[in-house]
C-alpha cells in the first residue's frame, strides 16, 4: 500500500471525496436500519406526549431514569471534539489530523441528540420550551435561574453554536475543492456553502484564526457544559447527588467516553470508507495512550464520591452507597461498570500491541462505553429509590418497552447524522492532511535533511 507521505494531493482529494460523490450499495442498507431506531423512537415519543411519561418505567420516587441516563450519556459524548480537536489543535498535536472532523461531527450530533432528552422527559412538552425560554417579557414572567431547566439549554446551545461554528469553518476549504469535483445539483450545493473560499493568502490566514479563536473560546464552554450538568443533581438535597466532586467526576467521565466514541468512529470508519491510509496504527496508539491517563483521573474521582459518601456517616447517604454496591440489581452492575470502564480496557491499553491492533481497540472502546452509560445509570436511579427514610417505601427501578425504544432512538439518530454526515462532506480534512505532509516533509542540504517548512 501506497504510504500517505507519497500521495500527491490529487490523489489525497480523489481518496477523500469518493465517498460524499459516490453511493455505495451498503450506505442503504445501514441507513436503513438507522432510520428503522429513529422511526421505532419518534412513534415511542409520539405516545409518550399524548399518553404522558408514565409510559416509562419512571415512578415515584424513581423519577429520573433512561431518559436522563441517555441525556448525560451523550452530553458526555459531545466532549470528544473540543478534546480532540480544540485542545490538541492549540498543543499541535500532529496525530489528531485525520480525526479531527470525525470528533466534530459527533459533538454535533450527540448535543443535538441529548438536548431533546429533558423536552420529552418534563412531560407537557408543549410548555417546557416557554417555562424554558420564557418569550413574553412584558408579562414580567421571568425563569428562576436557581433551576436547571435554565442552565442546562443555556449550556447546552452556547456549546451547539459553537461546536457548529468551529466545524464549519474547518471545512470551508475542503468544500470549496469539493465544489471543484463535483457535479450537477451539489455542485451549485458545495458552491454556496463554501462562501466563495478560493484559497487566497487572505482566506487562508482568516480561516486559521477563526480556528485558533474558536478553539480557545470554546474551551470554557468544554468544562461549563458537563460541570452543570453535574449540578443538575448536586444542588439537589438528594442523599448520593449532593457531592461536590460531581463537576470534575462528570468532565473526566465525558472525556474517557467523548474520547473512546471517537476511536471507536475511527475503526468503523477505516473500515467502510477504505481509509487505511489516512487512519492507521498510529492514530490509535496515541488515543490509547490518551485515554489511560484519563480513565485513571475519572476512576479517582468515582473512589471520592463513593468515600464521601461512607466517610459522612449520614445515614441516608450510606444507604445510598450500599445499595450501589450491595443491592440486586445494582451489586450485578457497578462491577460490570467498573470492569467495561477501567478495569477490562485500561490494563490492556498499556501495551502497544493492543494499542496499535485496530479491531481490538474497536472492542475495547465500544466496552467502555457500555460501563460509562451504566456508570450514569448507577448514579441516577439507586439514589431515588433508596433515599426515602423508611425502607418500606423504597422501590425498584424496572424499564419498560419504551425506555429501550428512545435508548435505540438516540444511537440511530447519532449514527445516522455522523453516516449521513460523511456521505456530503469530507469526514477527514483534506487540507489538514496536505499541510500536515507538508510540514512533515523533509529537503536534503548538504548532508543534513531539514525540515521543508518552518513553524513559527
Amino acid at each position: 500500500m501506497k504510504d500517505r507521505s507519497d500521495l500527491t494531493p490529487k490523489e489525497i482529494n480523489r481518496d477523500l471525496l469518493d465517498f460524499p460523490l459516490h453511493k455505495p450499495l451498503w450506505f442503504f442498507g445501514v441507513s436503513l436500519v438507522f432510520v428503522t431506531f429513529i422511526t421505532a423512537g419518534l412513534v415511542t415519543a409520539g405516545f409518550l406526549i399524548m399518553v404522558g411519561v408514565g409510559v416509562m418505567g419512571i415512578d415515584r420516587p424513581a423519577m429520573w431514569a433512561f431518559l436522563i441516563t441517555n441525556f448525560v450519556f451523550w452530553v458526555g459524548i459531545s466532549h470528544a471534539g473540543v478534546m480532540i480537536s480544540a485542545i490538541l489543535r492549540l498543543v499541535h498535536a500532529e496525530w489528531r489530523r485525520p480525526v479531527t472532523r470525525a470528533a466534530e461531527v459527533l459533538t454535533v450530533f450527540s448535543l443535538a441528540t441529548a438536548a431533546t432528552f429533558p423536552f420529552l422527559h418534563t412531560g407537557r412538552q408543549w410548555r417546557t420550551m416557554y417555562w424554558a425560554f420564557p418569550y413574553d417579557f412584558w408579562r414580567g414572567v421571568w425563569p428562576d435561574v436557581r433551576s436547571p431547566l435554565i442552565w442546562d439549554p443555556s449550556a447546552i446551545f452556547t456549546y451547539l453554536t459553537g461546536s457548529t461554528l468551529f466545524l464549519y469553518v474547518a471545512l470551508l476549504p475542503d468544500l470549496a475543492v469539493a465544489r471543484e469535483y463535483a457535479k450537477g445539483t451539489m455542485r451549485k450545493v458545495y458552491a454556496v456553502l463554501s462562501l466563495g473560499f478560493r484559497g487566497t493568502t487572505r482566506q487562508w490566514r482568516l480561516q486559521a484564526l477563526a480556528g485558533i479563536l474558536l478553539s480557545a473560546l470554546i474551551l470554557p464552554v468544554f468544562v461549563s457544559v458537563h460541570s452543570i450538568v453535574s449540578w443538575d443533581f448536586a444542588v439537589a438535597l438528594v442523599p448520593g447527588w449532593h457531592s461536590t466532586v460531581f463537576a470534575p467526576y462528570f468532565v473526566a467521565g465525558a472525556v474517557h467516553s467523548g474520547v473512546s466514541a471517537v476511536a471507536t468512529i475511527m475503526a468503523l470508519m477505516r473500515r467502510l470508507f477504505r481509509l487505511e491510509k489516512y487512519i492507521t496504527p498510529d492514530h490509535f496508539d496515541a488515543i490509547g495512550r490518551l485515554l489511560i491517563p484519563v480513565a485513571c483521573g475519572w476512576l479517582y474521582f468515582w473512589w471520592m464520591d463513593f468515600y464521601f459518601g461512607i466517610y459522612s456517616r449520614a445515614t441516608d447517604e450510606v444507604a445510598v452507597q450500599f445499595s450501589r454496591t450491595f443491592v440486586y440489581p445494582y451489586n450485578v452492575l457497578t462491577p460490570i461498570f467498573l470492569l467495561a470502564g477501567f478495569f477490562i480496557p485500561v490494563p490492556l491499553f498499556l501495551f502497544r500491541r493492543v494499542r496499535r491492533n485496530i479491531t481490538a481497540m474497536l472492542w475495547l472502546t465500544l466496552l467502555v462505553n457500555v460501563g460509562m452509560w451504566l456508570e450514569r445509570f448507577i448514579i441516577i436511579v439507586p439514589a431515588l429509590t433508596y433515599k426515602q427514610p423508611f425502607s418500606f417505601s423504597w422501590t425498584a427501578f424496572s424499564p419498560t418497552w419504551a425506555d429501550w425504544l428512545m435508548t435505540l432512538w438516540a444511537f440511530g439518530l447519532v449514527l445516522l447524522g455522523v453516516l449521513l454526515f460523511a456521505k456530503f462532506f469530507p469526514i477527514i480534512p483534506l487540507y489538514d492532511i496536505k499541510e500536515g505532509q507538508t510540514i512533515k516533509a523533509e529537503v536534503q542540504i548538504g548532508r543534513v535533511k531539514v525540515p521543508a517548512v518552518v513553524r513559527e
